[in-house]
């Protein structure tokens, strides 16, 4: 079976998870598919395949006789799709011989346009997935489950010499959960890579250090008409806050290791008013002046008015992996080898995002990130190719050879 077959399967699985339950998994849909994967480890002959009560699927694949000494490698990647986007009933479609136009989409008259995506003149010839247009597509990472299925599938069944093999599918990675409950002693991989990037050779081992912010203000509420002296509305508070941060520095208009403050939520009324923001910067130190920057705002408002109230809730989410990978720098080089043997010219870039790999490399198990073949991620012009996903998957086998030979 190739990987594109399983990615099918799995892309009808909704499994989008939610910031808001407080739940693990945060979805009850995220279990349908660790089941499903589950039994499929089964069927392919992994060791101890099972799912623990956090939702995290584990299995794997024992040395072959002359390779216990092996460096042991592990394959992950996450099952939930991103909340932002409808991902509950995903239909998947087909363009085969896919002539590297504008592809339109079945529902809701959108149009992946050549014009805004100029990336897709390179899959010409080759099928192209889509989603119908109602729903984002699940690449991001179903792709990566299904290639690593396929790794499994490979090894298993081409009889391949290996050292041991660790497979990991976690939930809640798009909420910045995934690896909440993650046992990195049993997992039993000394290296691992996450598969959840983005083009067929890409490697990551950059990211984002992110924070996360809630800020709550409790206003003063009093009839319009007799207000002088006495009302603060709670939403014109929050304009303020915002308009203390620099207006260039947002997501709209910053690129590769530039920074930024992303709100990325506001509601309420003139009484009550929540905002929420997400923080990103590669630089360590940059990040620490970004969360510093936010508190001197809130705090500035909580003192031009006092009768009011300005709370702020900051929470790290992870750092930037380079910081643990500069000693395991073996495991990219041996990617870009890997993407060689593959066909694919390697490349190298930051993530203006993270990856469960961030913080897992933080606690042990360094962690790059690996390319899924797909586009567009989060939403409904998301795209992969079948033949890239074949691709990545001889990546993956080619990484597993790589380390055999160590």
């Amino acid at each position: 079976m190739r990987a594109y077959e399983r990615f099918l399967k799995y892309a009808r699985i909704g499994t989008p998870s939610s910031d808001e339950t407080g739940t693990t998994p945060s979805t009850p849909c995220q279990w349908d598919l660790a089941n499903v994967l589950v039994e499929e480890l089964k069927e392919l002959g992994l060791e101890n395949p099972s799912v623990d009560e956090n939702c995290i699927v584990t299995a794997w694949l024992p040395a072959t006789p002359g390779y216990e000494n092996a460096p042991a490698i592990g394959f992950l990647a996450h099952m939930d799709t991103a909340p932002a986007f409808p991902g509950a009933k995903v239909t998947p479609v087909l363009h085969p011989d896919y002539d590297g136009g504008d592809v339109v989409l079945p529902r809701e008259g959108r149009v992946i346009r050549r014009e805004d995506f100029p990336f897709l003149k390179d899959l010409a010839g080759k099928t192209l997935i889509t989603a119908d247009g109602s729903s984002l597509l699940g690449a991001d990472d179903k792709a990566g489950v299904a290639e690593i299925m396929t790794l499994c599938q490979r090894l298993v069944g081409e009889k391949l010499p290996h050292g041991r093999i660790c497979v990991a599918f976690t939930p809640d990675e798009e909420i910045g959960q995934g690896p909440d409950h993650f046992n990195v002693d049993a997992f039993g991989a000394k290296y691992a890579y996450t598969v959840d990037g983005g083009a067929a050779g890409s490697i990551e081992y950059e990211n984002f250090n992110a924070a996360s912010a809630v800020i709550t203000i409790t206003g003063v509420s009093v009839h319009p008409g007799t207000a002088k002296g006495i009302m603060e509305n709670a939403l014109l508070i929050a304009q303020e806050v915002n308009a203390a941060l620099p207006p260039e520095q947002i997501p709209g208009r910053t690129e590769g290791y530039e920074g930024f403050f992303h709100l990325d939520g506001l509601k309420g009324t003139a009484a009550y008013a929540q905002m929420g923001y997400i923080i990103r910067d590669h630089d360590r130190a940059r990040f620490e002046e970004r969360k510093a920057l936010l508190t001197a705002a809130c705090d500035r408002a909580a003192a031009a008015h006092p009768t009011a109230k300005v709370e702020l809730e900051l929470r790290d989410s992870y750092y930037n992996m380079k910081e643990k990978l500069t000693g395991c720098m073996h495991l990219v080089e041996n990617a870009k080898k890997a993407s060689r043997m593959a066909g694919v010219e390697p490349s190298v870039e930051p993530i203006r995002g993270g990856t469960d790999g961030a913080r897992l490399s933080y606690v042990g198990l360094p962690c790059p990130n690996l390319g899924t073949g797909g586009y567009n991620f989060h939403g409904p012009m998301e795209c992969i190719a079948a033949e890239d996903m074949d691709t990545v998957t001889e990546i993956l086998l080619n990484i597993v050879g790589l380390y055999s030979e160590a």
